[in-house]
């Protein structure tokens, strides 16, 4: 169990952690809960970088790190639709995008073959980050303890305006663009060879 994997396994700890806070009542809980999920996101971006430098990658971490990044956004989409920010079905189309991806790319590593990430689920996963923390940042901005009742008001408008659908319907369609390519290009792994084997 080395320190990346260990920090890993925090950002995964964190996820039920932020979500609980956010949902409380308090301002001061809510701005708590958001410090709590920059904290897991910033383990994501350190994590790796420690792999790297110190010679820490494990094929449990290769596994771990996707899948807690994938859980901590995936949770705060949920939790945007809880609040009646974002629509269930395009969270749904990106959750089982995720669940699939994530699943085959366990089936690979079983076989010993895994895969590399395109540079298409690299942009995806930045733009479900972006995303992810802008709306964060309108929920802090949306409390009236700490910005006053004007910005509130601005930011409650926001949260509630169509943008918001039309930005995840893009990030969505894209999200499932990359699920049907990985699937396409890495079905030979998938499945059966007519000559046999894979």
């Amino acid at each position: 169990m080395t320190f990346s994997n260990q920090l890993t396994i925090l950002r995964i700890i964190l996820v039920p952690v932020f979500v609980l806070l956010l949902m409380q009542d308090s301002a001061w809980y809510k701005l708590t809960g958001v410090i709590v999920f920059v904290t897991a996101s910033l383990t994501d971006i350190y994590d790796g970088y420690h792999a790297r430098k110190y010679g820490e990658v494990t094929r449990l971490g290769a596994f771990l790190d996707p899948l807690a990044d994938k859980l901590l956004i995936t949770t705060a989409f949920l939790f945007y639709v809880w609040q009646g920010y974002l629509a269930l079905w395009m969270v749904l189309v990106v959750a089982a995008r995720d669940i699939i991806v994530t699943g085959l790319r366990v089936w690979a590593e079983h076989i010993d073959h895994p895969v590399v990430t395109s540079k298409e689920a690299k942009y995806k996963t930045f733009a479900q980050n972006l995303f992810a923390y802008i709306v964060m940042l309108f929920i802090l901005l949306k409390e009236k303890t700490f910005f006053g009742s004007k910005v509130g008001a601005v930011m409650d408008e926001i949260l509630h305006s169509p943008w918001l659908d039309y930005v995840m319907l893009a990030i969505t369609l894209f999200t499932a663009w990359t699920g049907i390519s990985y699937l396409i290009s890495n079905r030979s792994l998938f499945l059966p060879n007519p000559q046999g084997g894979r």
